[in-house]
């Protein structure tokens, strides 16, 4: 048996090392094949070429924020009174507890301080990059279905953003 195992490593070796190319039934020549003289029970697959084609970015997406407003902020309510440090703090706990899996919903209800959207749940419905300020497009559009974006600054202030499509 030894002798064998010794033959094929001998075959598989030289196999490996020759590099004289081989024609083939058209004429051409190829380099040669490398075997193991071990049957395959199925072809091996190669690697798929890495595709050249562009990633579609849509033109709409929807989502869903938490506006996190400090004094003196864009329209910002004349009863808040937190600093901007405080805002961006309250949005970083609004991060963490969604990515612990807390309710997104809930956490609208509990944080924002958009009142045109906080009876819609958050919902900014679906809209197009350029209809947001350049900072919350540019994250939300960036974002993938259903992943919550770290805070981000608008003249309105701290967004927390949810993307639901």
């Amino acid at each position: 048996m030894l002798p064998v195992v010794i033959a094929v490593l001998l075959v598989f070796a030289a196999a490996c090392d020759d590099k004289t190319p081989r024609a083939t039934p058209n004429g051409a020549t190829s380099a040669p094949a490398i075997t193991t003289g071990v049957p395959s029970a199925a072809p091996v697959a190669s690697a798929a070429p890495p595709s050249s084609a562009p990633i579609k970015v849509p033109d709409a997406i929807a989502a869903q924020h938490v506006l996190v407003a400090f004094k003196g902020a864009k329209n910002a309510d004349k009863k808040i009174t937190r600093s901007k440090a405080d805002a961006k703090k309250r949005a970083e706990d609004v991060v963490t507890k969604a990515r612990s899996g807390s309710d997104f919903s809930a956490l609208i209800a509990e944080y924002t301080d958009d009142a045109a959207t906080k009876d819609r749940q958050g919902s900014l419905g679906k809209f197009t990059r350029d209809k947001m300020t350049k900072a919350f497009g540019d994250t939300a559009f960036a974002l993938a279905v259903d992943q919550v974006s770290d805070p981000v600054e608008t003249e309105f202030g701290f967004h927390v953003i949810k993307r639901n499509q």
